[in-house]
């Protein structure tokens, strides 16, 4: 569907429903609402340990459910890169390419660099909970495996500063979770892993070129990395979610992520 012809020719009363809305998040989710009455087929909403009910089926609805294209989404190619998913799903990923940009300016090891471009891609198309752990398992069979250890262990490493290079608690965290927040059990157990291995480092510098504002007027593509991904990311030859690895599915989840079952 082309969003810019489905705005042009919205009837008044879809017009109004959008506006009405209180805030930009709610005008989203009435645009999107909007786009799915105008659909063939209904689009199932990503059903995640959500403490809500399932929603009823909106009464007389029978159209069927989408599989697998959705059609508000760019459509990827048979076997998708890494980059494909950059620019197809993750865009803009402004947080992950700054952190990457500012590696590469910085001097950094091609490995923390890609580490940086890859660190949080699954937070705004897969899941936020764990996001340190869920990114390092979706990109372990193509990294090399001090990549993966560091993006792990960055969602532990990120709470505790380091003087020795310059790492201090970050105020946005203050002002997340409060001035009074203390990690869970399980991220201090993983702290105290990490802070005596080998590649300690390598997930530390991930914490210390991590944005947590972005520096205004500057654009990065994410061409600018793919020397560097074509040297440091094994792209499997069927494409991501079509390699049969243990993660496939993962890669799946964000191709097809409003699939019915």
């Amino acid at each position: 569907m082309d969003r810019r012809s489905f705005l042009s020719n919205m009837s008044a009363a879809t017009v109004a429903s959008i506006a009405g809305a209180a805030t930009l998040s709610g005008k989203a989710d009435a645009l999107e609402d909007a786009m799915s009455d105008e659909l063939d087929k209904r689009i199932a909403t990503p059903w995640f340990c959500n403490i809500d009910p399932t929603p009823e089926p909106v009464a007389g609805d029978t159209r069927p459910w989408y599989q697998h294209d959705d059609p508000r989404l760019p459509e990827m190619p048979e076997a998708p890169t890494l980059i494909d998913f950059f620019k197809l799903r993750f865009a803009p990923a402004n947080h992950v390419l700054q952190s990457a940009r500012l590696a590469k300016n910085n001097g950094m090891d091609e490995k923390v660099i890609l580490a940086c471009l890859l660190h949080d891609i699954c937070v705004g198309n897969l899941i936020r909970t764990d996001h340190g752990y869920w990114c390092a398992q979706m990109i372990a069979p193509y990294v090399d495996e001090e990549v993966a250890w560091a993006i792990e262990k960055h969602q532990a490493l990120r709470f505790f500063p380091d003087e020795s290079v310059g790492y201090e608690y970050p105020e946005s965290y203050i002002r997340f979770f409060g001035s009074d927040y203390k990690p869970e059990p399980y991220i201090v157990k993983s702290w105290e892993e990490a802070k005596n291995h080998r590649w300690y480092m390598t997930s530390r510098l991930i914490t210390l070129n991590d944005l947590y504002s972005f520096e205004d007027g500057v654009v990065v593509d994410v061409d600018d990395f793919t020397d560097i991904i074509g040297r440091n990311f094994k792209q499997p030859k069927e494409g991501l979610g079509f390699d049969g690895s243990p993660v496939a599915h993962m890669w799946r989840s964000m191709i097809w992520p409003n699939n019915f079952l």
